[in-house]
């Protein structure tokens, strides 16, 4: 079992929060990335989809779909990073009020330590 004290508490506090902050950039960056990966996949879809205009509607849309294949999975990837940073960026905030709560108990403890003794 750790020995907690107000000291690290406070320390474990700041350093969530820190973690929170460049996280936020994170987020921000992968969402970004996510962006311009999915614009991408549309831009290349509808050019391929022109570029079919010799066949039927519902063929030209496989066609689209087959050539591409890289850029939807790029842009696949690009989701799932973001989605990754999310939930950790949710998982920091979840662990920083757990810290917060700690340290309300120690607070606590610490305020009722001696008390009652004769």
């Amino acid at each position: 079992m750790n020995d907690y004290n107000p000291v690290t508490v406070e320390q474990a506090i700041r350093d969530c929060s820190n973690r929170i902050a460049k996280g936020v950039t994170v987020c921000a960056n992968t969402y970004a990335a996510f962006l311009n990966a999915d614009r991408a996949y549309d831009q290349a879809y509808a050019s391929e989809y022109i570029r079919a205009s010799d066949k039927p509607a519902h063929e030209r849309k496989y066609v689209a779909e087959l050539a591409t294949a890289g850029e939807r999975e790029t842009r696949d990837l690009a989701d799932a990073a973001y989605r990754y940073s999310d939930r950790q960026a949710r998982a920091l905030e979840s662990e920083l009020r757990a810290w917060q709560s700690v340290g309300a108990s120690i607070r606590s403890a610490y305020a009722v330590a001696g008390r009652g003794e004769s």
